[in-house]
């Protein structure tokens, strides 16, 4: 009976230069696994494959040296340990994350819940060519949110309360961007400058500052034959509903416009930057 290695390859079983062999991606959100999961993994490479998990570059899990004959018996397997397989070709791929403001400092957003609402809103859904999401929860930019299709980063806008304010001067030193500035004992904030990093809010001993957190959305990023950093449109987005709403016209303007094959990026340079922009500041302003 015939492969069908287009179907197996869609649901993480991609061939290997071994005849009848493949190496199984599964599928990880937000780089998060329970120890659970983990267990079950190195089971199944021991029993399955050859005892070897390999770590790729976007967050994944992938066991090689599954043979063909055993792909239902892992799946099996995999499932007692509640581990799916992932996806691979033209559909939304693993979504990625840092670990965000619940474990590091330096966060700004909860990246992991997000990744999480993404996954189950897009996770595997069939496109003209492959689709990456990355989030990234602030400026150090750890999941180099700009390479990706689409990449969210966390940030947070400041203004400055001055009641509560001791002069202190900690603010201006922390801020990288030179956004801050202190004259007559008050505190200016260079809008053109600020890169919303939250470093002087998280600096400030008495908290003199209110927040708002949010995210900066790029498009069009891409890190593999062709290399393109993911541009911005809109500077600041507070709302997570209107991210959503950005993330959902951006993928029906794939759908709509892409030829199959065609990456995002390029899409976007042939039917245009303007048309683009103009969809994504439509669905942002509802």
């Amino acid at each position: 009976m015939a492969v069908d290695y287009a179907t197996l390859k869609k649901g993480g079983f991609m061939r290997q230069k071994q005849k009848n062999n493949f190496s199984l991606r599964l599928r990880v959100v937000g780089g998060n696994l329970t120890a659970t999961q983990l267990a079950k993994i190195a089971e199944v490479a021991e029993k399955f494959g050859d005892g070897h998990v390999h770590l790729t570059s976007r967050q994944s899990v992938e066991i090689p040296f599954i043979k063909l004959d055993d792909i239902e018996e892992v799946k099996n397997a995999l499932a007692e340990g509640d581990v799916q397989p992932g996806v691979c070709g033209p559909r939304v791929r693993t979504i990625t994350a840092c670990q965000g403001q619940e474990i590091c400092p330096s966060g700004c957003i909860d990246t992991y819940a997000l990744a999480k609402e993404l996954d189950e809103r897009y996770f595997a859904r069939e496109l003209p060519h492959k689709f990456k999401f990355g989030i990234t929860g602030c400026q150090n930019n750890c999941l180099k949110a700009e390479e990706n299709d689409l990449g969210i980063k966390g940030g947070i806008k400041v203004s400055w309360r001055k009641d509560d304010c001791i002069g202190c001067g900690v603010c201006e030193k922390a801020c990288r961007v030179g956004a801050i500035s202190i004259a007559d004992g008050k505190i200016e904030v260079d809008k053109t400058k600020c890169n919303f990093c939250g470093r002087c809010y998280k600096a400030c001993p008495t908290e003199a500052w209110d927040t708002v957190h949010g995210y900066i959305v790029s498009f069009g990023g891409l890190f593999g034959n062709s290399i393109n950093k993911g541009e911005t449109i809109i500077p600041f987005i507070e709302d997570k509903e209107k991210l959503m709403q950005i993330c959902d016209a951006a993928i029906h303007f794939f759908e709509d416009n892409a030829n199959p094959g065609e990456r995002f990026k390029f899409i976007i340079d042939r039917v245009g930057k303007e048309k683009f922009e103009n969809t994504i500041l439509e669905a942002y302003n509802g």
